[in-house]
């Protein structure tokens, strides 16, 4: 487990945090998909960590803030600018993760394809909100909410390392966190 103390000037997830030395024994030949990663906090954290990385999202601005903090840490990533909402594709395309990270997002049908783009015996780590947000905030809007146990059944047939559905502090949100491992088949 990692200390918040050692995550350095930025703050991943406190999800990323504990369980962060499972993507240590990934596959290397293999990155790890930062999937709509905003400023890049986690998968930046994953890479100073020496996992390869792939940080991607739809924003311009954002992804222009992830080049800057990876040259200023000096760390080396590929960052793509992605649409993951766009209809009748697959934004994720033929290409295969050792492991992808998804927080604070939800598009439920990217779904099925984070879980064909994860090798066998790949990792999975996905936090986002639950319908009981709207008593905390943003978002209200349902589509971007989690039903009750709806997360983890999307991932019952996968390994199972953490689950976790309830409200967090710091800040305040109602939230559904999963740690799952795909079989390896």
């Amino acid at each position: 487990m990692v200390r918040e103390e050692e995550a350095g000037a930025f703050r991943p997830a406190k999800l990323l945090l504990g369980h962060a030395d499972i993507f240590s024994a990934l596959p290397s030949d293999k990155p790890v998909l930062d999937l709509a990663c905003g400023e890049g906090q986690n998968g930046l954290f994953l890479a100073a960590r020496g996992v390869k990385v792939f940080l991607a999202d739809r924003s311009e601005e954002a992804l222009l803030k992830v080049r800057k903090t990876a040259e200023d840490m000096g760390v080396l990533v590929e960052v793509r600018q992605v649409d993951f909402e766009k209809e009748g594709v697959n934004p994720l395309g033929h290409e295969r993760y050792a492991g992808i990270i998804v927080f604070r997002y939800l598009h439920r049908p990217l779904i099925p394809h984070i879980k064909g783009a994860i090798i066998g015996g790949g990792l999975l780590m996905y936090e986002t909100y639950t319908i009981d947000q709207r008593r905390f905030g943003r978002p209200r809007n349902p589509d971007f909410l989690l039903n009750p146990g709806e997360l983890k059944g999307w991932f019952e047939d996968w390994h199972i390392i953490h689950y976790f559905e309830g409200i967090i502090s710091d800040p305040w949100r109602a939230a559904a966190q999963i740690v799952c491992r795909k079989p390896s088949r």
